[in-house]
């Protein structure tokens, strides 16, 4: 795979991500309940001028809307998950969670319906999606693959 871009930090994931998708009116992230719903927030900030839902693994037909209000990012109501763009989050890879790379190809298909120009993309940590080689079975347009450098300081 080609690198199309490269940056640091959570500004160069942010500003990655709106580059991707720009021109998408409704975007659907796809990720496990409580690791991933605070990176699709976080994700979800810099285009929230778009509509915006989340479909927790746990649950592949409910998606809940994500909006912005006076705290932030927040889960909303069920909404309809079709979407221009779907982003699957980096947790769903993760073999604990139990979710194949097949089921979330449908998935993410099943979002797609009916969206003309519809695109794949993918949110990671530490190469997740090349290791369980999901890059392989799921057509991704893009994948957005950081890395965490961690220093715990004591003062």
């Amino acid at each position: 795979m080609p690198i199309v871009n490269t940056s640091q930090g959570v500004g160069g994931i942010l500003n990655s991500f709106r580059g991707l998708v720009e021109g998408a009116k409704k975007i659907t992230f796809v990720g496990t309940p409580g690791f991933c719903t605070p990176f699709a927030e976080l994700i979800g900030f810099v285009v929230r001028d778009r509509e915006l839902a989340f479909i927790s693994s746990d649950n592949f037909e409910k998606a809940r809307s994500i909006y912005m209000d006076r705290e932030g990012m927040q889960l909303g109501d069920l909404t309809d998950k079709h979407a221009d763009v779907v982003v699957l989050l980096g947790g769903l890879s993760m073999p604990k969670i139990g979710i194949s790379p097949e089921k979330a190809k449908e998935v993410a298909s099943n979002v797609l319906e009916g969206s003309e120009n519809g695109k794949i993309i993918g949110v990671c940590f530490q190469s997740a999606f090349m290791q369980q080689k999901w890059d392989e079975i799921i057509n991704f347009e893009y994948i957005i693959n950081a890395d965490l450098a961690v220093e715990v300081l004591q003062v």
